[in-house]
């Protein structure tokens, strides 16, 4: 039997850096993971340069860039470790990185960069009176607690292992084909602990069926919008809770992608229509009747183009028959519609890619039942959550990473230095 002061289950981002975090307090920790290769979800993310954080994030105010049932409960966290402490780290590992775009924090090189500094870190404990081993690929079988003894015990294909602390760095389900699974939820279950249903989060929207067709043919168009959610038939929601994102978007065989959609598919509820602005900041019907009036020529699609896509402006004016003909032809009336569906486009998605197209996963652990400053349960002592594995959701671009680091790090201060 092996003992340690904690054993984290999970080897990626969360799981990684709280081990590093806890071994430099001096800590004796076991990182089990069942997966063969390191941090593949940190090694394949941004393109491979890893958007490890965000530089926007306000620690004052840090939950308008999270999704959650409580979006309060990552304030205290992220006030407690910021996106400047994680930088302040990079420089101190000599990893240059740039800003791409809102914030977004990318390496320069390569992401294995990133993996090799946590690795590091990890490596770093033995000098400050600490231990990280890692047991990788390793499957842990059981898990169960002892609550007289106040120890965890793990049976895994290496042997057992105890500790009267237990972190659950599992992630969640976004990209099985690395080796995603419930197991931390399921775990979760086991001892008490309620999940909040989880589903795919910054993902690729569908809409299957004949309504797609005459959009099909669009696929590899991008361009800016405002993107946003609208209320379910039916449904009554105050204006506050709708949401909109100012991002690119991408027209795919199937769907919708790009930033924008992306963002809003985490917020977006089954059988609920999205709305979207193809032309942000522009009054449509008040130039296309400009045009009018100056007795343009052009074909309405031809006007179209100082706006749109060409042949987005091709498809869409193909829809309705008083739309194809020279703007100087066209009724008021007509060209008024066509401006407010440019700018208002409902649509009803009928589902998602799923798992294999999703970059997080929504949903998880309910906070409810989580200490917001140490990531403990509150009814299951020595027993922790952090990462994806708990209903905490960033919005696209670095977000998820600053809560992975800042998640585990609040849980590695908190877990102390077994007596024994």
């Amino acid at each position: 039997m092996f003992s340690y002061d904690v054993i984290i289950l999970g080897a990626g981002a969360a799981g990684l850096f709280c081990a590093a975090q806890a071994g430099q307090r001096g800590l004796k920790v076991l990182l089990i993971d069942h997966s063969s290769a390191v941090a593949e979800k940190i090694r394949i993310s941004g393109g491979g340069r890893a958007n490890f954080t965000n530089r926007d994030l306000d620690p004052s105010a840090p939950q308008k860039h999270f999704l959650s049932s409580n979006s309060h409960f990552c304030r205290s966290a992220l006030a407690r470790f910021t996106p400047g402490d994680f930088i302040a780290l990079m420089h101190k590992h000599g990893i240059s990185f740039h800003e791409k775009h809102k914030g977004q924090l990318f390496c320069d090189g390569s992401a294995q960069e990133l993996i090799d500094m946590l690795l590091a870190e990890c490596q770093t404990a033995s000098a400050h009176g600490g231990l990280v081993e890692r047991w990788q690929p390793c499957k842990a079988n059981r898990v169960d607690h002892d609550a007289s003894a106040c120890l965890y015990s793990v049976e895994t294909d290496r042997g057992l292992a105890k500790a009267p602390a237990l972190v659950l760095a599992t992630g969640g389900l976004s990209i099985p084909k690395i080796g995603a699974t419930d197991f931390g939820w399921r775990l979760a279950r086991q001892f008490g602990l309620r999940v909040i249903e989880p589903r795919p989060g910054l993902v690729p929207l569908t809409f299957d069926g004949n309504g797609w067709a005459p959009y099909a043919g669009m696929a590899g168009i991008a361009l800016p919008v405002a993107i946003s959610t609208s209320e379910a038939p039916g449904e009554k929601k105050a204006k506050k809770s709708r949401i909109t994102f100012h991002e690119d978007l991408l027209f795919t065989h199937r769907g919708l992608s790009g930033p924008a959609v992306l963002q809003i598919s985490s917020y977006w509820q089954a059988g609920a229509p999205i709305s979207i602005d193809l032309a942000p900041g522009v009054d449509l019907a008040t130039e296309l009747l400009a045009a009018k009036a100056r007795g343009s020529r052009k074909l309405i699609a031809n006007e179209l183009t100082a706006w749109l896509p060409s042949r987005l402006a091709d498809t869409w004016v193909s829809l309705n028959s008083a739309w194809q003909r020279p703007i100087n032809e066209a009724s008021d009336k007509a060209l008024a519609q066509l401006a407010e569906q440019l700018s208002d486009w409902q649509l009803v998605p009928t589902g998602t890619e799923g798992y294999r197209k999703a970059e997080v996963t929504v949903g998880g652990v309910d906070t409810r039942d989580l200490s917001s400053q140490t990531m403990e349960a509150k009814n299951q002592p020595g027993l922790y959550c952090i990462g994806e594995v708990v209903d905490v959701t960033g919005w696209l671009g670095g977000y998820n990473f600053q809560w992975a680091w800042a998640s585990a790090h609040a849980c590695a201060q908190a877990i102390e230095k077994h007596p024994n």
